[in-house]
């Protein structure tokens, strides 16, 4: 059923299918692509004894609002079905079967790994969730699917609808979000890029030889506020094929640049994916599978059924209520006990502030591990010789960026719930692949900076997390936040 709507609107929020298919096939690829890495961590952050029992997970979220199918079997082999769900869903994603019901099947797996291992999320896994319950509502199997080889249906020429003005307005609120975060001295100056590419922050290898250039860092710090800034005012201002096929193209640049340069898990490609749906139908030309001339003869508008239109509307809301509250003064305040159930319960949480202040300091983690026959290594990195002062490589030496994410925010009180459990998980998963002589006798996980306070090149450093745990005495005491036992190297 066709339904008027002004020309702005059309202009501005009309996606194309073909768009929409290839968004459906990379964020399909994507959801399968985090199935099979997770799979290489599955036994220790799925299971039981594992880093994140299911009562610390309880405790660490605070009410039952946030719902997991993983924590309905406290299992090792019922965390794997929930991955195996992701992964199948996601594949049936990419290819578009059973399309609708294969999106939604990714969205609830999806929101219940993330989940289950929730000091391993960044704000990548949360933005693919709530890419995923847009997608829910949008029409993502039109053409280029299997779905659409079965119907034989000639697909409409371009979608307005609810769910695809929520699509846009979410990916506004992403970049708006992180471009108010970094209205702050350190971006303003212009230090910030070069902090967070050193390998001792987010840096890759390439990021760390990048940073290294003073200018070229600087000129890059400014160019990102002003692309996050801008970036979604002229995706919402305006629906120009050529203004809005730019856009497309600066930022999957940008996060392909980011993708190189920096360890930041699915949050690049997420945004590679989400920024193909934007893509102008006139730049489609006569793409091989659609037929220009029936999707002209069909309804250019849909309307999704009474009941959906309505809950994507009321859903947005929330989204909308979120957002103002994660970047106006209102934050200081908790929000209403109503908004943080519909908020956990539908996962579309909006605080995007990613990098707001990247502090003056290199800061490392280690696992100094003693084994039975005396030598001491590095648990967190395969074993390695231990390097206690800045290890080279930094985080990026770390096995994957899960593991970079839960010990770079492990030193953060309400985390450190997890440290006994983080240890033992790592300990126990060591003895049983070593033989009798390398097998733990002790693990001390520690987190330590080089920071500016109180004088330059001075080391603090703090024990996150111990093996065996420590007595009663306080020896080893896990409460020491960092920073509070300087120790000059």
């Amino acid at each position: 059923m066709a339904w008027s709507t002004p020309p702005w609107v059309r202009r501005t929020f009309t996606l194309d299918p073909r768009s929409l298919a290839a968004f459906r096939i990379a964020i399909g690829s994507v959801v399968l692509a985090d199935a099979l890495l997770r799979g290489r961590d599955a036994s220790l952050m799925l299971a039981p004894d594992g880093m994140f029992p299911l009562a610390a997970l309880r405790d660490f979220f605070g009410d039952h609002w946030a719902w997991s199918l993983a924590f309905l079997v406290d299992a090792t082999w019922w965390g794997v079905a929930v991955l195996v769900l992701e992964g199948v869903a996601g594949a049936g994603l990419a290819v578009g079967l059973c399309t609708r019901p294969a999106t939604i099947a990714a969205w609830v797996a999806v929101v219940s790994i993330v989940r289950r291992t929730a000091p391993a999320t960044n704000a990548g896994d949360e933005w693919l969730c709530c890419l995923l319950f847009w997608a829910m509502f949008l029409p993502l199997g039109a053409v280029w699917s299997v779905d659409a080889v079965r119907s034989r249906t000639a697909a409409c020429a371009g979608v307005v609808s609810p769910a695809g003005i929520a699509l846009v307005l979410q990916m506004a609120a992403v970049y708006l979000g992180a471009g108010l975060a970094k209205l702050n001295p350190t971006w303003l100056a212009g230090d910030a890029v070069a902090r967070a590419l050193s390998w001792h922050d987010h840096g890759t290898a390439l990021g760390q030889a990048f940073s290294l250039h003073p200018l070229a860092c600087r000129l890059l710090t400014w160019g990102v506020v002003a692309l996050e800034l801008a970036g979604p005012c002229l995706l919402v201002a305006s629906g120009r094929p050529t203004l809005r096929g730019g856009l497309v193209a600066v930022f999957l640049a940008f996060h392909a640049a980011a993708a190189v340069l920096m360890s930041l898990g699915l949050f690049a490609y997420v945004g590679m994916a989400a920024w193909l749906a934007f893509i102008p139908g006139a730049w489609w030309g006569r793409a091989a599978g659609f037929d220009a001339r029936a999707a002209a003869e069909a309804p250019l508008y849909r309307r999704l059924p009474a009941a959906s239109a309505i809950a994507v509307v009321v859903v947005a809301g929330v989204a909308a209520l979120s957002f103002l509250h994660e970047n106006t003064h209102w934050r200081t305040r908790p929000l209403p006990r109503w908004l943080r159930a519909a908020v956990r319960a539908t996962c579309l949480g909006q605080d995007w502030g990613m990098f707001g202040e990247v502090a003056p300091q290199r800061q490392w983690v280690y696992g100094r591990g003693t084994l039975a026959d005396g030598r001491v290594i590095d648990v967190l990195r395969r074993g390695q010789p231990i390097e206690e002062t800045l290890p080279a490589g930094g985080f990026s030496t770390l096995p994957n960026h899960r593991w970079h994410k839960i010990f770079w925010e492990l030193p953060q009180p309400e985390r450190r719930i997890f440290s006994p459990s983080i240890a033992a998980a790592l300990a126990r998963d060591w003895n049983r692949r070593h033989g009798k002589a390398e097998q733990l006798t002790e693990l001390e996980i520690r987190a330590a900076r080089l920071g500016d306070d109180p004088a330059p090149d001075t080391r603090q450093e703090v024990l996150l997390a111990s093996w065996p745990a420590r007595d009663a005495r306080g020896r080893g005491n896990l409460e020491r936040m960092l920073g509070a036992e300087p120790a000059s190297d």
